[in-house]
């Protein structure tokens, strides 16, 4: 299947990142190179754009999108948690801007033997973003216990009925082992109460979410290397990242504002004593949202949100 992915926020960010032509810049979540493209099509013969994915298949049609810029552009297999030791193996040292967007491509929930989406019946439970992992969806289904099942289900699914969701898969691998996510589907419907089914969406998102984000460490890795990715801007730098939902969101506007205000001294001081330096500045006080055009013709836009943050000229 041809990798295809509908690049959200597309104008909005690359307008953010303020792009130069003889930059350097860095896109975390390459995918299908939507966003890099863009930003390739504005360097200069000095220009540089890094790509990084874990994903084989977004590096191989990421490949093929940007042959055009073959001169200009370096495309890595890893993990945007890696960005650091990356860029000091093609010994760079700071860059002009980082791009991350976090959002699950199109290709991946469209492809049923990924087993991201809960709206296929019959395909294995995998949601790997790196098919090197050993671990998929279906070992957590499997054997994490009832307790671990409800703690991410609530934590990173954010629904009220994780508990009786745990419940039921833990009764229902009694019986066999679930494979597909068809038999996920109906075991999670089955915890839902009917009326909630018929106004709240698919009752199947929320719990899909959290396996994902636990089988994946989604949101450690971006809670674990913000400050990191900060520190790799050089002065006016600036950092775009797109969100898709509150976890991740809440993430990004407190590192920001913790970067842009680090002091932690009492209010009560007269003057900082702490010595913590700001690294710059959050350009975004709110979240830049996808317009009402974009929304029409992608779907899958609609829980986009774009934060900025700016690196300062630090003495």
């Amino acid at each position: 299947m041809e990798f295809k992915h509908k690049s959200v926020l597309l104008e909005e960010t690359i307008e953010e990142l303020k792009i130069k032509p003889d930059g350097i810049y860095v896109d975390g979540t390459l995918g299908g190179g939507g966003h890099s493209y863009e930003i390739c099509k504005r360097l200069g013969a000095k220009g540089r754009l890094i790509g990084i994915d874990q994903d084989e298949d977004a590096i191989c049609a990421a490949g093929k999108r940007l042959e055009e810029f073959s001169d200009k552009v370096t495309i890595v297999r890893s993990n945007y948690s890696n960005m650091k030791q990356v860029l000091q193996d093609l010994e760079i040292e700071q860059v002009d801007g980082i791009l991350l967007d976090l959002g699950v491509s199109s290709f991946q929930l469209d492809t049923p033997e990924r087993g991201f989406t809960y709206r296929s019946e019959d395909a294995p439970l995998d949601m790997r973003m790196d098919k090197r992992q050993k671990l998929t969806a279906r070992d957590i289904v499997n054997e994490y216990s009832e307790m671990d099942l409800f703690r991410i289900i609530r934590d990173y699914g954010e629904d009220r009925f994780a508990k009786n969701i745990a419940k039921h898969i833990v009764n229902a691998r009694q019986e066999k082992p679930i494979e597909t996510t068809g038999e996920l589907n109906r075991i999670i419907s089955g915890a839902i109460p009917m009326k909630v089914q018929v106004t709240g969406g698919h009752p199947s998102k929320r719990t899909y979410q959290a396996i994902r984000i636990e089988l994946n460490h989604e949101l450690e890795v971006l809670q674990d290397n913000l400050d990191d990715m900060i520190d790799l801007l050089a002065p006016e730098g600036r950092m775009c990242i797109i969100t898709f939902h509150s976890l991740e969101d809440r993430i990004v506007k407190s590192n920001f504002k913790k970067n842009e205000n680090p002091c932690t001294c009492p209010s009560s001081f007269p003057v900082c004593v702490c010595n913590k330096k700001s690294k710059g500045m959050v350009v975004t006080r709110k979240p830049i949202l996808p317009s009402q055009e974009e929304l029409e013709y992608n779907s899958r836009s609609k829980s986009a949100k774009l934060r900025v943050f700016e690196k300062g000229n630090l003495k």
